[in-house]
């Protein structure tokens, strides 16, 4: 079958790889229909994310048809349509129990890896390096989906793949940061980033009941997309002192909860962001944390930062200082995808929200590498590459 390869930092091929079959009796195997390119594959792409190895299938946003399940799978049969969710988790460990999805204890084979770096170890994760379990990815006409009795949620076919395709990712993703902001009647919220993930933060934010967001970006495209479709106020980064604007915005208090839907490679036009950028391109610095550190200014007191941005290792000139003099509550984390599927599956049904609106580029899969380029290049107009397959 086809594959959407790495083979090292902006080198992404599409190659003929084995097809995957059963391993273990909870498994399933999905033909896969859509998937997607996400702004974190880009951190791939871009060679932020240790142990990858060169031939690794890539990606995690996918959904498609069961065409094979384990014979210790009562839950899937074949011919069943589902959405996949990029973390992969047991349904039985303490976590799982507790709903920290993402935190499952038994899906990363690989939990050694990730526990010297980080002291404990995360899921496993579809397509996203060997820390994180070393799972084929679903950029891919075919993957092997592991406890499937429990991760793939089954979808109607009176909606279409891209009206649920993101439910695998981006839409819980953006969903639970806006959660994390504890959001009351009448709050204003900021959002750092207008990629996908930052547009359906702004989307949620509103779902959860605030009165007011205010999305921060530079890319025209984005910034239209988040007043247009998500009904944003809008700042450019590159025009305005964003925290001096946000204070002013809010009668001097600043917003109450800010999301950083950036992450580790964000930019900036003040001194920090260009000394981020020196740092990391010299390998003296694993992240490139501006939008973090200007949401934490720019929060009120008592706040809450909201972190869906992936980060990936020690963050420098990092104001904590400051988080503990204003008493903010910093949320972060994976996502809980199993968590959401219910209730955002029956958001996209009762019509209160309509996820293709992100989709910007539908391609082949022999599109990849091109798309790959265009996605981080941010040429185009393009804030979301979906890939059509079967």
């Amino acid at each position: 079958m086809k594959g959407v390869c790495y083979y090292g930092k902006e080198d992404v091929r599409v190659e003929n790889v084995p097809d995957p079959t059963i391993l273990n009796p909870r498994d399933a195997i999905v033909k896969i229909t859509a998937t997607a390119i996400c702004g974190s594959d880009l951190h791939i792409y871009g060679g932020y994310i240790p142990t990858m190895q060169k031939g690794d299938v890539l990606g995690h946003e996918f959904m498609g048809e069961v065409v094979e399940v384990g014979n210790g799978n009562t839950r899937l049969q074949i011919g069943d349509r589902v959405v996949v969710p990029f973390t992969i988790a047991c349904g039985h460990c303490y976590f799982c129990k507790e709903e920290l999805w993402s935190l499952c204890d038994n899906s990363n084979p690989n939990a050694w890896m990730a526990e010297k770096l980080s002291g404990f170890a995360g899921s496993g994760l579809f397509g996203y390096s060997h820390m994180y379990g070393g799972y084929p990815g679903g950029q891919a006409e075919y993957a092997r989906v592991p406890f499937s009795d429990v991760g793939p949620i089954k979808v109607p076919e009176s909606l279409s793949d891209e009206q649920v395709l993101f439910l695998s990712d981006i839409f819980p993703t953006g969903y639970m940061a806006a959660e994390n902001c504890q959001i009351k009647p009448g709050d204003t919220i900021a959002v750092w980033g207008c990629g996908p993930v930052g547009q359906f933060a702004i989307k949620s934010a509103y779902l959860l009941g605030a009165e007011r967001v205010i999305a921060i970006d530079r890319f025209p495209e984005r910034l239209a997309m988040a007043a247009s479709q998500g009904k944003a106020e809008i700042l450019n980064y590159s025009e305005v002192d964003v925290p001096e604007v946000l204070r002013a915005l809010t009668g001097g208090q600043g917003p109450d909860a800010c999301i950083d839907a950036v992450g580790l490679e964000s930019h900036g036009t003040t001194l920090d962001a260009w000394y981020d950028r020196a740092k990391t391109s010299m390998y003296l610095a694993t992240d490139r944390p501006h939008a973090l550190r200007q949401a934490i200014t720019a929060c009120r007191k008592g706040g809450t930062v909201s972190i869906p941005g992936v980060y990936g290792g020690w963050l420098d000139k990092f104001p904590l200082g400051a988080a503990f003099a204003k008493g903010l509550t910093l949320k972060m984390g994976q996502t809980h995808v199993h968590k959401y599927l219910p209730v955002l599956l029956q958001r996209i049904e009762r019509g209160d929200i309509d996820p293709s609106f992100v989709i910007t580029h539908r391609v082949t899969l022999d599109d990849a590498p091109t798309m790959y380029r265009t996605f981080r290049e941010k040429q185009d107009h393009c804030i979301k590459v979906v890939m059509k397959l079967h």
